[in-house]
């Protein structure tokens, strides 16, 4: 019997023994799962690096992916599970972060809120949702319990707001945001892959950076290694979306730039 996949992402610790909890939780449920610990350790409270990682489970089979990056939790917020069009389902908070996953993943197929007791874990933490609700409904979807089941029906457009919209292409410009920045200092926007395709700029050409008017200019590269050390450069990066990065330094350190800023690609005449 084929295995049915599981990931747990998080803003906790990676030493954290809620990672670990979230775990057994599952294979109590369900046994047969193969869990993925697809990322912890999360910029805390960051709806954007949240989203953006959920994005890549594009990149696993079809499974049941469950995030808990919830400052919410406890509140009035709902808990929600997001039935794609892949068949993927996202297990979270309705906090926006599942839904730029969703894009990814064919769209939305159905949404429903989490209110049937009988598929979480008793008695239910104010403030650990991640262990008590969204964990053992991953896991009971995993073992073939329908989405009905778990509650009522939602309006997808009821659902919150992603915490970032996809870039748009105004004439001979890009207006972008950055949704994550890696380890290296590399950012990673808002701007598909396909989309950049539509912008027609070819492999060497240079275009100009904006953001807090420091403009920069760099070359749209396949490797970092097509620049010199220490040199900016754009390319795609291996989840559908760009990314600006230097070569074995960090973009982020040296041009001060945050997750959330609005940067402008401009094309050179």
């Amino acid at each position: 019997m084929k295995k049915p996949i599981i990931t747990l992402t998080s803003d906790f610790g990676v030493q954290s023994q809620g990672v670990g909890i979230m775990e057994a939780v599952a294979l109590k449920i369900n046994p047969n799962a193969n869990v993925i610990h697809l990322m912890h350790g999360l910029p805390d409270f960051n709806l954007f690096y949240a989203a953006r990682t959920m994005e890549t489970v594009s990149c696993l089979p079809v499974g049941c992916h469950v995030c808990v990056v919830d400052p919410g939790v406890g509140t009035k917020r709902k808990p929600i599970i997001i039935k794609t069009c892949r068949g993927d389902f996202l297990v979270g908070p309705d906090n926006g972060v599942l839904i730029p996953a969703t894009r990814f993943l064919g769209g939305i197929k159905k949404a429903v809120g989490i209110t049937n007791e009988k598929y979480m874990k008793k008695p239910v933490s104010p403030i650990f949702h991640g262990r008590d609700i969204f964990t053992p409904a991953a896991a009971h979807l995993s073992r073939g319990v329908k989405i009905e089941e778990f509650g009522k029906e939602l309006n997808p457009k009821s659902l919150a707001k992603a915490p970032y919209e996809e870039a748009e292409i105004k004439g001979n410009e890009i207006h972008a945001k950055v949704i994550s920045i890696n380890k290296f200092g590399s950012l990673h926007l808002n701007i598909r892959q396909v989309e950049w395709h539509k912008f027609r700029v070819k492999l060497k050409d240079e275009i100009i950076l904006k953001f807090k008017n420091k403009p920069v200019k760099v070359p749209y590269a396949v490797t970092f290694g097509d620049v010199e050390k220490g040199k900016p450069l754009i390319i795609k990066d291996d989840y559908g979306r760009m990314e600006i990065a230097l070569n074995q330094d960090s973009f982020k350190n040296k041009y001060k730039v945050e997750i959330g800023y609005d940067i402008i690609i401009k094309k050179i005449k």
